[in-house]
This record gives C-alpha cells, structure tokens and sequence, in this order.
C-alpha cells in the first residue's frame, strides 16, 4: 500500500520531470534578428528562416520572413509538395504563376496569399521605390524551393480573388 508521503513524493518528482520537459521542449521565441539565412533561395530575393525543424524541431511547418528590392523579382520556382503562404507585411507584392507564368494578381500590407502545391510562381515587388516584406510559412519543418527554367509569357492576365463568398466584380449582375 501507498502512503500519502510517498504518492506526493512520486507526484513532486514527476512535476520536476514534466516542468523540465516543458522547458526545453516548449514555447520557443525566435528573435527577429536572429533568423537563418542559409535556405534554400531564388534570384531577387533575401529569404531567412525563423521556424524549422533544424532551429526547433518543427515537424509540420517552415516558417520565415522574404524581403524583395523595390522594382526587383524573383526567378520562377515552385516548392514541391509544399503548401504555402505568405502575408504582406509591407509594400505591394505581385505574383505570377502558372506554366508560363501567364496569371497575376497583387496583394497589399495585410493580404494574404495562398499557393498550392507544385505551382510554378514568381513574386514580384510591384513598387519601384519600396521594400517588400513578407512572412513566409510552409507545411512542412523543411524549406523547399526548386528554381525553374520558364518562358513568362509578355502579358499575363490578371485574376481576382474569387471564392463562394467573394466573388469576381466583373461577374456580378
């Protein structure tokens, strides 16, 4: 039989065990200016990791932050089997895809962006005289980024956010 010393000693220890756990496998804080810069990369473009299995053990998410030039892009690429999005922080962002990178759209500070996986892309600072800046999060703990070879074609044609809620305004009678 257990004494009630020795079930709270039992307990006690298993707290020091658990709070020493949570400690270093817990809530971690990534300094914004402490984030990696050896990821994977395309032309046109500063990408650093905050969030990633090599940096905190993440199983199911990169996470990190893309600054493009004012009036620069990026080359074509896409990230395999990966879900991606990526949130304005600052400026005008423009982005092509599509196998000739034949399709745009532009989000602002604020906007999201969602790109499915396989999708041939390209993101495009749309100001001559800003920064952009993003932040970057993928399904997976690694980043993965495969340049592409793509003849864009001259004018892409643009397409607006349409899903069952909010739909295309040239299409509304």
């Amino acid at each position: 039989m257990t004494s009630s010393h020795d079930h709270i000693h039992s307990s006690d220890s298993h707290d020091v065990d658990d709070a020493q756990r949570w400690k270093h496998d817990g809530v971690r804080v990534i300094p914004g200016n402490q984030l990696d810069p050896n990821v994977p990369s395309t032309p046109g473009m500063d990408r650093k990791a905050a969030i990633n299995f090599a940096r905190v053990g993440a199983q199911k998410l990169w996470a990190g932050t893309v600054t493009i030039r004012p009036d620069a892009k990026t080359g074509a690429h896409h990230h395999g089997h990966l879900e991606s999005i990526i949130y304005v922080v600052k400026g005008k962002a423009r982005m092509r895809w599509g196998e000739h990178l034949q399709f745009t759209a532009e989000a602002n500070r604020g906007d999201f962006i969602f790109i499915p996986p396989y999708v041939p892309h390209q993101e495009i600072n749309a100001s001559r005289d800003e920064v952009l800046e993003c932040v970057l999060v993928r399904s997976d703990g690694e980043a993965v980024a495969i340049n592409l070879d793509i003849e864009p074609v001259e004018k892409p044609e643009t397409v607006l956010w349409v899903d069952p809620v909010h739909r295309d305004p040239a299409h509304i009678k």
